[in-house]
């Protein structure tokens, strides 16, 4: 047993230890890369991730697309934008702790000029003031902070309900999540919680409507394009957009996408498939910015 394991258990004890599904997950998941066999070694589990990843997209075609749809189609964009930047405001908050984790004391300050700004001027968040200003938005995370401490990204993962991610970032997101400002703001009152929640993600899938587009029309293997999709924006935003060099081994390779007809317009290129409005396609069915729960935590009570 490793001195992680050790401390985790006489600081909680070894009921709280084993009781935890997000460690007892991970921990499978890690035996069974070490088992399986692929062409890439950043995706060992590539057979089971594929078939969790068709579930998510039969899940997200036959549900959230067509409720997001309806959704964009019923309310105003003002409205959306409205609730964009009020889900927007709670992430400053969590990305002012990351940036000071990362040692990022400035963007840090930037941050919460903006949660106080966009908190009151902006009425709860429902404007953006911060930026019209000159503050900055950043976007960081825990499993951004892990990244720039050394941690490696481990196996890429599909998770279930919640799409691509890998294990450092899902220990990430487990971290963001208990820290979500609606979990604390809301803990005693679960329904008005849970619905923000569901609005999240009603929004955010709403958002990404148009560029998940390149995945259905563009994309030569849809799978394979999210996970490099995913993989290259996560080590961009570990980097702050400047990523040094990677080793020959280390590559992530392009992104592949279907030949274009002649005299069509070519498919996006990977910088616009990355970036897209208020979302981004490599997030496209994960947790957001990694600062909300999977749909499957939403109903945990506590």
């Amino acid at each position: 047993m490793n001195s992680l394991a050790k401390i985790s258990i006489t600081a909680r004890g070894p009921g709280a230890f084993l009781r935890s599904p997000l460690l007892i997950a991970l921990l499978a998941l890690a035996l069974l890369s070490g088992c399986a066999s692929t062409r890439n070694p950043r995706d060992p589990l590539e057979p089971i991730n594929r078939v969790i990843y068709g579930f998510n997209d039969t899940l997200d075609k036959a549900v959230m697309k067509p409720v997001a749809t309806v959704y964009r189609e019923v309310l105003p964009q003002i409205v959306r934008t409205g609730v964009t930047n009020f889900f927007s405001n709670f992430s400053d908050i969590l990305t002012a702790l990351n940036n000071l984790l990362q040692g990022k004391a400035s963007e840090a300050v930037s941050d919460l000029g903006r949660v106080a700004l966009n908190s009151t001027i902006g009425i709860a968040g429902l404007i953006d003031v911060g930026t019209e200003v000159g503050f900055e938005k950043h976007t960081e995370d825990f499993g951004q902070t892990l990244g720039t401490w050394g941690v490696a990204s481990g196996p890429y993962l599909q998770i279930p309900f919640a799409g691509p991610s890998t294990i450092r970032d899902s220990i990430g997101h487990f971290v963001d999540f208990r820290g979500d400002p609606v979990r604390w703001i809301w803990r005693h009152h679960i329904p008005t919680r849970n619905s923000l929640w569901g609005l999240y993600y009603l929004n955010l899938r709403a958002n990404l409507l148009d560029s998940t587009k390149i995945l259905d029309e563009a994309a030569l293997d849809p799978y394979e394009f999210q996970r490099d999709a995913y993989l290259q924006r996560r080590r961009s935003l570990i980097y702050d957009g400047n990523p040094p060099p990677q080793d020959e081994e280390d590559d992530i390779p392009e992104l592949k996408t279907k030949p274009r007809p002649e005299g069509n317009p070519p498919a996006a290129p990977s910088g616009a498939a990355l970036e897209s409005g208020s979302g981004n396609l490599a997030a496209y069915g994960a947790p957001g910015m990694y600062l909300r729960p999977t749909p499957a935590q939403i109903f945990q009570n506590r």
